[in-house]
């Protein structure tokens, strides 16, 4: 979504709900054959003016209201039919937490992408839901599955990473969660991957990167029950997403059999009236532009047929009576939202996605009866630093800053000194007389977000001669960095002693931050995507091309292919205690293509302090007919484990997991040959256990 409008909150369903007897009620809780039925009943009963009023968002003069106050009381609408008592859609986004004013502000989605931890995405979704429900949403695309394709992307912090099978886990956990409470919708359909040139850019693939990289997470998605997909504003091979039948038709709704709907993207994701129609565009947000007079004008002219319609009109009621049950429910309490339960759940999210990057001469975690001073440095470290402005907005009640927490930690016994490094001189001066020096440094919405594409991945000059001046004066640096993506530190990084990524850390992030610091919480998090030394190493970021062409191969598998070394893989995540893996073993050699190998390995903690591990699982190919990665992602699962425990991880693969696309022949492939499972603490070569099996026959 682009747009920031405003609309007069959604109350009106209360009278209209009151009708128990009406179609819609009676299918609370009843099977999905029984839903088809009411849907058809209602359908019957529809006439082509209110089939169109389902797929037509509010009229377009309210788009100056909308341009006033999205999100602070209101939601974008569609009208609801009080005639056959169908609720209209009360939309409100939300990656980071409900973009009403007084929400619970979570961690950025690549913080919980860097987790690992499906559950904890599931619980998000489940504490988001209930918040926009409680405050008179229904809907909502706070589901950003797009790739991190490069770095420089400006909404990389709304996703969870640069791999499908990893952000299709994370995504999937999240939608579940979600909706308990709401309908769903996942975005940006597809390829929407470079911000300041969406409006306009042409991405060009051939079908088999578009069906392998950025389609699966979407098609997981699908599988799980979300119930509405949104379009993406860039064309595809040619064709604006809102008018690309081969993508909303072709795919989503035939291959995939998807049973939602489709909504566009705010703004200008649509051009035209029949085009859209045609292709399956089943609902244009946020207000009256190309649907509703013109979609009946394009009818009765014939250039738009009423089945094309009546399938759109469908879907729609289908989830509607799908999710009917919550309309009536009247125990969301306002009280609980960003309350202690979902706050604390804010920390915690923090907590498991903080990545400790480095940590030489034990320089964490801070013993506080070793320490007398601490010297906290730069002005994130006092500022509210939540991530994008845009459509991803977040307004929690308070924030706790990196400083903030540290004092809240330190308590009375430890003396903590405040610099913003406005003054080098005087940060140094502090920075001598410390026991500890912790810099906070990065990137705010000013430089990555909606409609901006970051201009570099280093951090600002001021922020490097800030740390390596404060560096030269301690033995103990630890830099704190906040962003969306990844940070290039070449020139600094073998300067300082401790390195945590805490991207855009929520309303608790100071507390989580200072969890990890003090050694209370071990750090678990996995980088969700690779870091590079330089921006050297990656293919070019052109944002301001017409033309993009995309291929298969980016981030890790893009390094693998390369023969690249990052400055930190995929996957890496260090941790106060240490890990050793050992004893991989499959439970058979060879497969056929429709079986399953179960995949084993003990992991032991070998240090002194109980954390969490993130078991990574990868398949690589041997001798492969067609063009392949080096590696895939193909499972990954958490383990506790306490001081001298050694626990086993299981995980399954499925030989049709391990399929290529056969364009020529539109169909997915599994290939006869030696399979190399892969399984270690992160995506490096050198870290992973390796075992071979074979796939032959059926």
């Amino acid at each position: 979504m682009d747009r920031r409008y405003f609309m007069k909150m959604v109350v009106a369903g209360a009278s209209v709900l009151a009708m128990a007897g009406s179609l819609m009620a009676a299918t609370s809780g009843t099977s999905d054959a029984r839903i088809e039925t009411r849907v058809k009943e209602l359908l019957s009963k529809m006439t082509l003016d209110e089939k169109i009023e389902q797929m037509t968002a509010e009229p377009a003069y309210k788009i100056l209201e909308h341009a006033l106050g999205y999100g602070k009381y209101s939601t974008f609408n569609t009208p609801a039919n009080k005639r056959l008592d169908i609720p209209g859609i009360r939309f409100i986004d939300g990656p980071r937490g409900a973009n009403f004013k007084g929400s619970t502000g979570f961690p950025a989605s690549p913080a919980r992408g860097a987790s690992w931890d499906v559950q904890l995405s599931e619980r998000v979704g489940q504490a988001m839901g209930y918040e926009m429900r409680a405050q008179g949403a229904n809907f909502t695309a706070a589901v950003c599955i797009n790739i991190i394709r490069h770095p420089s992307w400006g909404r990389a912090q709304e996703t969870f990473g640069e791999d499908p099978y990893h952000i299709g886990r994370m995504g999937v956990g999240f939608l579940t969660g979600l909706q308990d409470h709401v309908m769903a919708c996942a975005k940006h359909f597809t390829a929407n991957n470079i911000d300041e040139s969406r409006m306009f850019v042409d991405i060009r693939m051939d079908e088999r990167t578009l069906r392998e990289v950025y389609l699966p997470h979407f098609k997981m998605c699908v599988e799980a029950g979300v119930a509405s997909i949104m379009s993406a504003y860039n064309d595809v091979n040619g064709k604006l997403c809102a008018h690309n039948e081969h993508l909303l038709r072709d795919i989503l709704k035939e291959d995939w059999g998807f049973k939602g709907f489709v909504i566009s993207d705010f703004g200008t994701a649509v051009e035209d009236t029949v085009e859209a129609a045609n292709a399956g565009l089943d609902i244009e947000m946020p207000v009256e532009l190309f649907y509703g007079k013109r979609l009946k004008k394009a009818v009765l002219a014939g250039k738009v047929s009423e089945q094309v319609i009546d399938e759109a009109a469908t879907r729609i009621l289908r989830q509607k009576l799908r999710f009917y049950h919550l309309e009536n429910r009247t125990d969301y309490d306002r009280n609980k939202v960003a309350g202690p339960e979902h706050t604390a759940l804010a920390r915690e999210v923090e907590q498991k996605g903080i990545v400790l990057l480095k940590n030489e001469n034990s320089a964490l975690p801070l013993i506080s009866e070793k320490i007398k001073k601490i010297a906290v440095i730069g002005g994130l470290a006092n500022k509210a630093n939540l991530g994008d402005k845009g459509s991803s907005s977040i307004r929690p009640p308070y924030v706790i800053t990196p400083l903030k927490g540290i004092k809240n930690k330190a308590g009375d016994s430890i003396k903590v000194a405040y610099e913003s490094g406005l003054n080098p001189s005087r940060a140094r001066r502090i920075a001598k007389g410390a026991d500890a020096v912790i810099v906070v440094a990065g990137f705010t919405w000013k430089d990555e977000g909606e409609g901006n594409d970051r201009e570099s991945l280093n951090l600002s000059r001021e922020d490097e001669e800030l740390i390596k001046a404060v560096a030269a004066e301690s033995d103990r640096c630890i830099v704190v960095l906040e962003s969306g993506s990844a940070i290039t530190m070449e020139s600094w990084k073998d300067k300082v002693e401790a390195i945590l990524m805490a991207w855009y850390p929520g309303m608790e992030g100071g507390n989580a931050i200072a969890d990890i610091l003090f050694g209370d919480i071990n750090p678990s998090g996995k980088l969700p995507l690779i870091f590079p030394k330089s921006a050297d190493q990656l293919f070019e970021f052109d944002n301001k091309a017409k033309t993009v062409e995309y291929n298969r191969y980016h981030g890790y598998r893009y390094f693998d292919k390369n023969g690249l070394e990052p400055e930190f893989p995929f996957g890496f995540g260090l941790s106060y205690t240490e890990y050793k893996y050992g004893n991989l073993r499959l439970n058979r050699k060879k497969i056929g293509k429709s079986g399953n190998i179960k995949v084993k390995v003990d992991v032991t903690n070998v240090g002194k302090m109980a954390g969490e591990e993130i078991v990574q699982l990868y398949i690589g190919y041997n001798s492969p007919g067609v063009d392949r990665p080096v590696k895939d992602l193909k499972g990954f699962e958490r383990i506790a484990l306490d001081p001298g425990e050694t626990g086993t991880v299981s995980i399954e693969v499925k030989a049709g997991d391990l399929a290529y696309y056969n364009a020529e022949r539109g169909a997915w492939e599994v290939e006869e040959i030696e399979y190399i499972v892969y399984v270690g603490p992160s995506s490096s070569q050198e870290d992973l256990l390796s075992e071979t099996f074979k796939v032959s026959g059926l």
